[in-house]
């Protein structure tokens, strides 16, 4: 399997502190199934910072230590970028990555409590620069939650989300997987990742999730997920579904 989503790399942001917890995270990503992971560290998000040269040398170097302990598991490169206003300029620099460096993709992150006014012009922007942005965790997002039209606006526009394993497994909750569910049915959700930050309160749960999606939705909607990940690390266009609006009362029946 692949993952598009972690923060293995240690001692740059909340995620691995230590080589030897990387070492760990990454037998643990084996166990799970995963062959290739993508090392996503917070970038821009007001307490941690990691341009591109910074996440390239993490990369380079944890992948020469899996190599040594003979771990079968390939890092990628790749940033969790917070949205901001000089996101365009810094892209332009060289500062921010896509996802495995050579992809379209990019992977943003909103804060948690609401999605920016500017959000929609900018993504169109990076739209316009044959770039597609890649939402994560937008279960996860206050606003969304509250107005889910301000993710269907984006995604019927051509942008890409990134639901949580965990989300989807109930570990924030039944309301938070609840919610995961539903982006599902109505093909807002067009990858699977976990944002992996440990091995106690932030694992891969990347298997848990899938038994739920297989159990959901059936084996068709697991190979969905994980054909897109597949896709995005090869720079090929991903599957989506045409996006189907949800009458708020069902987002209202989530508290």
């Amino acid at each position: 399997m692949v993952d598009i989503h972690s923060h293995i790399l240690p001692g740059i942001d909340d995620g691995a502190q230590t080589m030897d917890e990387a070492i760990a995270m990454a037998k643990a990503a084996v166990d799970e199934g995963i062959t290739t992971i993508i090392a996503t560290p917070h970038h821009h998000n007001g307490k941690y910072n990691n341009p591109s040269t910074t996440v390239t040398a993490a990369v380079r170097q944890l992948n020469e230590q899996l190599e040594h302990h003979h771990i079968p598991l390939t890092v990628l490169t790749g940033q969790e970028i917070r949205i901001h206003g000089d996101f365009l300029e810094n892209w332009e620099q060289g500062d921010i990555l896509s996802l495995c460096g050579e992809t379209p993709y990019i992977l943003i992150e909103f804060p948690s409590d609401h999605v920016p006014r500017y959000a929609n012009q900018l993504l169109f922007e990076l739209q316009l620069k044959g770039l597609t942005p890649v939402i994560a965790h937008p279960e996860r997002n206050a606003e969304i939650i509250e107005k889910p039209d301000r993710l269907y606006e984006l995604v019927q526009k051509g942008v890409l989300t990134q639901v949580t394993a965990a989300s989807v497994a109930g570990r924030f909750g039944k309301n938070i997987q609840k919610f995961s569910m539903q982006l599902i049915e109505a093909n807002w959700a067009h990858l699977i990742a976990s944002d992996a930050h440990n091995l106690t309160s932030r694992s891969f749960q990347l298997r848990a999730a899938y038994d739920v999606i297989d159990r959901e939705f059936g084996l068709d909607a697991v190979y969905f997920f994980q054909e897109n990940a597949e896709l995005l690390v090869n720079g090929q266009t991903v599957y989506r579904d045409e996006p189907v609006r949800i009458k708020k009362k069902k987002f209202l029946g989530l508290f």
